[in-house]
């Protein structure tokens, strides 16, 4: 009885690590794991999911695509000391160009012993409602951003994993 809880336990440790998949941004100075079933976004998929100059270079998603998390290194020098002035700034501009946002949570936070602005909101798009996690801080003195974004119908699903891959965030100097 023994043996058999502990060969379920090492099969179940073994397929969580199977379920996951890292990426590593700036030579692998960021890394942080997605699940296996996230692929890279086409730069046409991205073209059309981010219509601005200020796009995302580099984002995953689901097959769908109505679960994606855009991540990257902006050329925007930012120091962590930056973030309530950073926090201050988007705020203002989310609050006036998103449709309909509703904060869920707009702080400064401590994940892995590094301060991050966190910025959580739900908003209308032109044909679903959305729902984001938008994590800002500095590394290396440039802005890192992730945008942890799913369909406000289809995020309860998706919610614990886009928050287990939050958690897997680790930033090395």
């Amino acid at each position: 009885m023994k043996a058999n809880t502990i060969r379920v336990a090492v099969f179940l440790l073994l397929s969580s690590f199977a379920s996951s998949k890292d990426v590593t941004i700036d030579g692998g100075s960021v890394v942080f794991s997605i699940p296996v079933e996230f692929s890279d976004l086409s730069q046409e998929e991205i073209n059309a999911k981010y219509p601005s100059v200020n796009a995302p270079k580099q984002v995953v998603g689901t097959e769908g695509r109505s679960t994606t998390i855009a991540y990257q290194l902006a050329e925007q020098s930012v120091k962590l000391s930056d973030l309530p002035d950073v926090q201050e700034a988007f705020t203002k501009v989310f609050d006036r160009i998103i449709p309909g946002i509703e904060w869920k949570q707009n702080a400064l936070v401590d994940l892995a012993g590094q301060k991050w602005l966190l910025m959580e909101m739900t908003s209308r798009a032109i044909d679903q409602d959305i729902h984001n996690i938008v994590l800002i801080t500095s590394h290396k003195g440039k802005m890192l951003m992730f945008n942890f974004n799913s369909t406000k119908n289809e995020f309860p699903k998706m919610e614990s994993i886009l928050r287990d891959s939050i958690k897997t965030i680790t930033l090395k100097p």
